[in-house]
C-alpha cells in the first residue's frame, strides 16, 4: 500500500464508520431496538474492515520508485565520525552559590 493508498484507506474507514453509526442509530431508534442497533453497527465495522484492511489494488495506484542497488552503491550514506560526535557533547559547568 502506497502513501496515497494509506490516506484513502484512512478516509474510507472514517466515512464508513460514521455512516454505519448513523445508520445503526436510525435503525435502532425507528424500531426501538437496541440489539438491532448493535447488529447494524457491527455489520458496518465488519464491512469497513473488509474494505480497508486488505491490500486491494486501488490502494496501490501511486507506487514509490526505489533507488536502484547499483545507484545506492555509487552514492553511499555519509558516516558520522567519532571525533565529531564527542566534541559537541561537553556540558557547560555553572557556578552554584
Amino acid at each position: 500500500m502506497d502513501w496515497q493508498g494509506q490516506k484513502l484507506a484512512e478516509m474510507l474507514m472514517q466515512v464508513l464508520l460514521v455512516a454505519s453509526a448513523v445508520a445503526a442509530f436510525l435503525a435502532g431508534y425507528v424500531r426501538g431496538d437496541f440489539q438491532l442497533m448493535l447488529l447494524v453497527y457491527a455489520a458496518g465495522v465488519v464491512l469497513t474492515a473488509l474494505v480497508t484492511v486488505p491490500n486491494w489494488p486501488f490502494f496501490n495506484r501511486n507506487p514509490l520508485k526505489w533507488l536502484d542497488a547499483a545507484e545506492a552503491e555509487r552514492h553511499p550514506r555519509p558516516q558520522v565520525s567519532a571525533a565529531g560526535a564527542g566534541a559537541g557533547g561537553k556540558k557547560k559547568s555553572g557556578k552554584n552559590k
